[in-house]
C-alpha cells in the first residue's frame, strides 16, 4: 500500500507532539514554616498547586545539641504545640503531596562533628520525624515523607554520612526516605555538595538566587552554565530554586516576572531530562504574589 503524505496540519500536529515529548512535566515545591501569616500547612496542600511541601527549620542539632524545630509562631515545639501538625501532615500526604523536614537553614546552630555525630542525628530524625518511634515526637505521629539538607553553615564534613545513614535507616525500618538538598547556584556547593555526590538525593533545588553570577539576570550564558553543571549531579530530579516574590524580604535578588519565567526561562531548562519543576520560597509570598497559581499550568 502506498504511503500518503502528512497535511500541512497533520504535519503541524505531529511536531507538536514531537516538542512536548521532548519536554518534562515537572512541579512545585514550596517552604512552609518561617513566616507569621502565612496560609496553615492543610491549607497549603488543598490548594493543589504543590507536590512537595518542605517544613522550615530545624535550625539546631548536632555538635551535642539538643534538636530545636522552629515553625515561627505555627506552634511552639517546646510546649508540644506542634504536635497539632500532625492532622495537617497527614491531610497533605492524603492528597499526595510528600511532606519534608528542612534541617540547617540560614540562621541558625548546626553542624556535625564526626560520623558518629552524623549518626546520632539521623537516629534523631529517624525516630522523631521519620518511621521510627519515640515519645517526644515534635509533630506528632505523622510520618514525613523524608528531610531536605539546607546547608548554609557549620562546616562541610560528614553530611555525605548523614544522609547515608538516613537511606540505610529507611531501607531497614521498611520506610523509605527521600533526600532533598538545597544548594546555592555556584557550583559546587560548599556545604552540600559532598552530600549531593553520594547519589543518594532523590530532588536537589538549586537556590538560583542571591548569588549574582549564575541567576538569570546575569545572563543566559551564565545561567544555563550552572543549570547544566546542576543536571550533571548524580540526583534524580533537579528544581529551579526562586522566591516566590519580588519583595526584598523573599530575595535580596533572582526574582523572575512570571511572564518572564514562563516566555524565556522554562523553555531553556524543561528540555533537560533530569528537569524536575520549580521551588519557591516561600509560601508566606506565594500567599501575596499568586506566583505559584500563575506559573502552576507551564511548569
Amino acid at each position: 500500500m502506498a504511503s500518503r503524505a502528512l497535511t500541512p496540519f497533520q504535519l503541524v500536529a505531529f511536531l507538536f507532539v514531537a516538542l512536548l515529548a521532548t519536554c518534562h512535566a515537572g512541579s512545585i515545591a514550596i517552604y512552609w514554616g518561617q513566616n507569621d501569616g502565612e496560609a496553615s500547612l492543610a491549607e497549603t496542600c488543598a490548594s493543589g498547586n504543590y507536590e512537595f511541601v518542605i517544613l522550615a527549620f530545624l535550625p539546631r542539632f548536632g555538635k551535642g545539641q539538643t534538636p530545636q524545630l522552629d515553625l515561627a509562631s505555627h506552634c511552639d515545639p517546646s510546649s508540644g504545640g506542634c504536635r497539632s501538625q500532625s492532622k495537617d501532615i497527614n491531610s497533605c500526604q492524603s492528597r499526595g503531596v510528600k511532606v519534608l523536614l528542612s534541617i540547617g537553614g540560614a540562621d541558625g546552630s548546626y553542624g556535625l562533628t564526626s560520623p558518629g555525630d552524623a549518626s546520632q542525628v539521623a537516629m534523631y530524625l529517624w525516630n522523631n520525624f521519620l518511621g521510627g518511634t519515640s515519645s517526644s515526637r515534635p509533630l506528632g505521629d505523622a510520618i514525613l515523607n523524608g528531610i531536605d539538607f539546607d546547608i548554609e553553615q557549620g562546616g562541610a564534613k560528614f553530611w555525605n554520612n548523614l544522609a547515608t545513614d538516613l537511606k540505610k535507616l529507611g531501607k531497614n525500618g521498611g520506610k523509605a526516605v527521600l533526600l532533598s538538598a538545597a544548594p546555592q547556584c555556584p557550583f559546587p556547593d560548599e556545604w552540600d555538595g559532598g552530600a549531593i555526590s553520594t547519589g543518594l538525593f532523590d530532588y536537589v533545588w538549586v537556590q538560583f538566587y542571591n548569588n549574582q553570577e549564575c541567576q538569570f539576570d546575569a545572563g543566559r550564558d551564565a545561567f544555563m552554565g550552572a543549570w547544566n553543571k546542576w543536571v550533571s549531579v548524580p540526583a534524580g530530579k533537579i528544581f529551579l530554586g526562586l522566591p516566590a516574590s519580588s519583595s526584598k524580604d523573599a530575595a535580596g535578588t533572582g526574582f523572575i516576572p512570571t511572564s518572564e519565567l514562563i516566555s524565556r526561562v522554562l523553555p531553556l531548562i524543561k528540555g533537560s531530562p533530569k528537569y524536575g519543576g520549580v521551588m519557591l520560597w516561600s509560601k508566606y509570598y506565594d500567599d501575596r504574589s499568586g506566583y505559584s497559581s500563575a506559573i502552576k499550568s507551564y511548569v
